[in-house]
């Protein structure tokens, strides 16, 4: 393309073009005012107006959002409102306003900040993109208790590209149909903006950082959601090919969505199972609507960082029940509880740490706190009767940390067998390849588990020591690294020769462009977003698996990511 280009990160598929809107926040100083004892209830009583204020704005926001994009996709705002109503963040604000003697927006702006930098320290980077969302929360309060407009988009009448420091979930809902595609200073992959423009189908590019202000209002764009690339200037040529791809992609996706309930083979007949990732219960009904063909994972910390306690065994397998009734005799992979390193959760005693990524997390903490396991697993054995489970310990990295975790299942499998309890005589133990230690050895663990799932966002992260939150190395962080196809591909010729199922849940596994490398390499199941299972199923039937082989060793011997890319393409 002739204009410039500037380099981000593609955090949302597609190519569009449109002019540049800038959505500016004012940040504005917010001032300390110090209150009188008479002052603190009523500072009180105008923090409590704004939550009720903000509860009706986030409500009316969700149903937008369900009638416009879907239920799945409405359920980040789940999260909004339970922030309002939660004792360790509005209960906190209003407890500061009194200790503190401040008003309501010093108070507001201290503990948002304080709880958005404790989310985003968490190790797991879908549960850390929930900073995105107390930002958004405390955001909308500030605005309310400022007595600020929001920012009004129904003047556009043109393609636009809207360029932003770093967007919140809330922009994203109620756009007008002008909106194409969208370009930010910050952000990553698993930011919920990213995961909203990826369901909506419009191409995002995120991380430009300073080059970011380059673009001015008005000013023609293409966004390349694949590269990663922002095209300023473009010829008038070059605009028309990208609509005419766009028009390509419509009818491409209307024929995936037409077939997504039937199964996905190569053109040489080799079946791929297409999963869906979900985080809550409630995701299940749009996954089984999407075509999904199981559950790839189901990530069970929303049960801990909902409560204000551990949850209880009951609860837990009330959650398990149904999503396990709602797939029937297909897979669902429940992950075991992948949290821990720092103090995150108010009811936990947990160690603070220089590195929780490096740390006490995931399976290390829960064989050290057997009394949190054991509740999870006696749980989950119960479900079982209930569907197909599979269970996944995360963040396993040797044999006889698998080892200790299956004697574990099997002492509480003895524990509810004496008291009695039913549970499936099969059921299915297996480990995510996510650190660089279990896919060196992934030939002695196959000889172990009943089944493999490559967890691609931290494998990549550990692989590359580059931690893609942090913008100088956000760069460096590139799944297509050849260091890291070629641990992936040592994992699955380990399950192929041990006869076990390998499969992939991390965000490679969603991306289109990338199913017939993923297949190439030996992946036999795919995870991913349930927006996403049409389309991956969709080009799992133009894949010739004995060419995607051949492509796969090219990639693998490749030098560098770009190297890859060019196979690929």
């Amino acid at each position: 393309m002739a204009g410039r280009t500037l380099q981000g990160i593609g955090v949302a598929p597609g190519v569009a073009a449109g002019r540049a809107v800038w959505l500016r926040r004012e940040a504005g100083e917010v001032p300390v005012r110090r209150l009188g004892d008479s002052e603190v209830q009523a500072e009180q009583e105008r923090f409590r107006a704004a939550i009720d204020a903000a509860r009706l704005e986030i409500t009316a926001l969700r149903k937008r959002v369900a009638a416009d994009v879907g239920q799945a996709e409405a359920q980040v705002f789940d999260a909004h409102l339970a922030f309002l109503g939660d004792p360790a963040y509005a209960g906190e604000i209003e407890r500061k306003i009194a200790a503190d003697r401040v008003n309501a927006e010093a108070a507001c702006r201290e503990v948002t900040e304080a709880t958005r930098a404790m989310l985003a320290s968490l190790p797991d980077e879908y549960l850390a993109a929930r900073a995105d969302d107390i930002r958004d929360v405390g955001g909308r309060l500030m605005r309310i208790l400022q007595g600020v407009a929001g920012v009004d988009l129904a003047h556009l009448t043109e393609p636009t590209v809207l360029v932003a420091d770093e967007l919140v979930p809330s922009d994203l809902s109620g756009l007008p149909a002008h909106v194409v595609g969208f370009v930010t200073a910050r952000g990553s992959k698993t930011a919920h903006t990213a995961i909203l423009a990826r369901t909506m189908r419009l191409p995002a590019v995120y991380g430009l950082g300073e080059a970011v202000e380059a673009i001015a209002d008005g000013r023609m764009l293409v966004v390349d959601g694949d590269a990663g690339r922002v095209v300023l200037d473009p010829s008038e040529d070059e605009v028309e090919g990208v609509r005419r791809d766009q028009r390509a992609q419509a009818e491409l996706r209307a024929q995936a969505e037409a077939r997504a309930n039937e199964p996905a083979a190569t053109q040489d007949g080799r079946r791929i199972e297409v999963f869906a990732n979900i985080g809550k219960p409630q995701d299940a009904e749009a996954a089984v609507a999407a075509g999904a063909d199981g559950v790839g994972l189901f990530r069970t910390e929303f049960l801990y960082l909902e409560n204000d306690h551990w949850p209880t065994e009951e609860e837990q397998y009330d959650a398990y029940r149904r999503v396990l009734e709602a797939f029937g005799d297909k897979p669902v992979i429940i992950r075991t509880l992948d949290i821990g390193g720092d103090k995150r959760l108010p009811y936990a005693e947990l160690p603070v740490e220089e590195n929780p990524f490096l740390g006490l997390r995931a399976i290390r903490y829960c064989l050290a706190k057997p009394e949190v396991f054991r509740t999870q697993i006696r749980a989950l054995l119960r479900a079982s009767v209930h569907g197909n489970l599979w269970i996944m310990f995360p963040m396993v990295e040797s044999v006889s940390e698998f080892r200790a975790a299956r004697a574990f299942v099997a002492d509480c499998r003895e524990e509810l067998t004496q008291e009695g309890v039913r549970m499936a005589a099969d059921v299915k133990l297996g480990v995510m390849v996510e650190t660089p230690a279990a896919a060196l050895t992934a030939d002695l663990l196959a000889r172990e588990v009943d089944f493999f799932s490559i967890g691609t966002n931290d494998l990549t992260q550990y692989t590359l020591a580059a931690d893609r939150g942090n913008a100088d190395v956000a760069h460096l962080y590139d799944p297509l690294h050849p260091a890291v196809l070629r641990l992936i591909r040592m994992t699955c010729d380990a399950a192929e020769n041990a006869g076990i199922p390998v499969g992939m849940c991390g965000e490679m596994a969603g991306d289109a462009a990338l199913t017939e490398l993923l297949i190439g390499l030996g992946l036999q199941e795919l995870s991913m977003s349930s927006a996403f299972v049409a389309l991956v199923k969709e080009r799992v039937r133009g894949v010739d698996a004995g060419r995607a082989r051949e492509r796969a060793d090219k990639a693998a011997a490749a030098e560098t990511p770009d190297a890859v890319r060019e196979v690929i393409r």
